[in-house]
């Protein structure tokens, strides 16, 4: 597919082009420099090309091994993979070091580039500076206010592969899997395992990743459309700052549009109130679920732990109960192996039909083993169940004072329908209904 990367130093409105060019709001955009750290992939439509759209963070010089220099270093592997790379300026400023040092690490990668000077609201009198960078005159847009993009599209147009149909296999619906957890316990670094690459950025900062990043992973004949998601904080930590409060939003974004969520949690520090929160979250959004216990390496006392972590979910999160749950490392690859299969068996759990006949089948053994208690000296009567939906299984239970059913006896049956039916990890709907039996006469 025609790939384009858009470039260039921070603050430039790289996120604000990207979002336009591909028209929806996916990257997170604010005023603060330095907001887009990893790179961002869409695919779109420009003029009847099919594209893949990277957004990238600042070219930046930054000292070997800092955030800056991991910056950049993403920067480049998005150039790498471009077929072309539009380099942005800021129309406002002109050319200044920054953009002359940019320009500088993008020649040698001998890739064609578009040159645009962004935020030309007003007429661009700076362009002999800008033609000093080498890439010819700049096509003066506003992103934000949508002036001039359809010639950025016409200049990319001569460098289109002629031959630009999507690919055979774009067409399947690929596997919607969301990386979350609370800062610093490792998803960036577990999403970089996964997929085989640095492909996201990572460190020991904490609160490195701050927009949510997709990228395409083909694995065991299955596409999968992987997100790793910037660290949920506290409420009370991320209120009153807006950058913060846009990354909890974009995470969130994540987990809503996912199929299945693999929550990272730190072994050195399990199932800490912010974990359960987390959990609680996704199986309220009705996610599929896999806990992926990672820095297991750092333990020093492992045997036993996977056990007695297990005890300790289904007694914190027991609408989770039984929930796929991986020791992992993502820094020596340790269970990272174990994910996936984890990932697909949830997935599966939560796309399960249980045909009608067999579901009432388990609530007559299920009835006959525990009988629903009496309200006020009259039995209350359970007669029959379906499956409504699935994604997540949802089943509905019909008889006579439903609402009087205590806590405890819908447990039972909840998790009689996850051991039956091998529901583990998808999170389980009941509906009462009071009605008659249309199956009776």
């Amino acid at each position: 597919m025609f790939t384009i990367a858009i470039v260039g130093r921070a603050n430039v409105g790289k996120s604000t082009l990207f979002n336009k060019l591909v028209g929806k709001r996916l990257a997170l955009v604010h005023d603060t420099p330095g907001v887009t750290r990893d790179r961002r992939e869409a695919q779109t439509e420009l003029g009847g090309m099919a594209v893949k759209l990277i957004d990238t963070a600042g070219i930046e010089a930054g000292a070997k091994d800092s955030l800056a220099a991991r910056m950049t270093a993403q920067s480049m592997a998005a150039i790498a993979e471009a077929d072309v790379c539009i380099l942005m300026i800021d129309g406002r400023e002109g050319v200044v070091t920054a953009d002359e040092w940019a320009a500088g690490r993008l020649r040698p990668a001998g890739k064609p580039v578009v040159l645009v000077a962004n935020k030309c609201e007003a007429r661009f009198t700076r362009g002999s500076e800008a033609w000093a960078l080498g890439f010819g005159e700049p096509i003066e847009v506003s992103a934000e206010h949508n002036i001039g993009l359809g010639d950025v599209v016409e200049a990319l147009a001569p460098f289109a592969p002629k031959a630009d149909a999507a690919a055979p296999d774009e067409a399947a619906k690929p596997l919607r899997l969301a990386i979350v957890g609370r800062p610093n316990v490792g998803k960036s670094s577990v999403f970089n395992r996964l997929l085989g690459s640095e492909r996201a950025l990572t460190g020991p900062e904490a609160g490195i990743t701050r927009d949510a990043i997709a990228a395409r992973w083909h694995t065991g004949g299955r596409d999968i459309l992987l997100h790793d998601t910037a660290g949920l904080r506290k409420k009370a930590r991320a209120a009153g700052h807006t950058l913060e409060e846009m990354s909890v939003a974009s995470t969130l974004d994540a987990v809503r549009f996912a199929d299945c969520v693999v929550v990272v949690i730190d072994a050195t520090a399990a199932f800490e109130k912010q974990d359960l929160s987390i959990a609680d979250l996704i199986e309220r959004e009705g996610r599929a679920v896999v806990f992926a216990v990672n820095k297991f390496d750092l333990l020093e006392q492992r045997a036993g732990m996977i056990t007695k972590l297990r005890q300790k979910l289904d007694r914190l999160l027991p609408q989770l109960a039984g929930a796929p749950l991986i020791a992992t490392s993502a820094l020596t690859g340790e269970g990272i192996e174990r994910l996936l299969p984890a990932v697909l068996a949830a997935d599966r759990a939560w796309n399960t039909r249980v045909p009608t006949a067999t579901l009432n089948k388990f609530l007559e053994q299920a009835l006959a083993r525990h009988a629903p208690p009496a309200v006020s000296g009259r039995r209350i009567k359970l007669r029959y169940m379906t499956q409504p939906k699935s994604r997540p299984p949802t089943f509905a239970l019909f008889g006579n004072q439903l609402n009087a059913l205590p806590d405890a006896y819908l447990r039972y049956l909840v998790n009689g329908l996850r051991a039956s039916f091998r529901l583990a990890g998808a999170p389980i709907r009941l509906l009462l209904r009071t009605g008659k039996n249309p199956f009776k006469e």
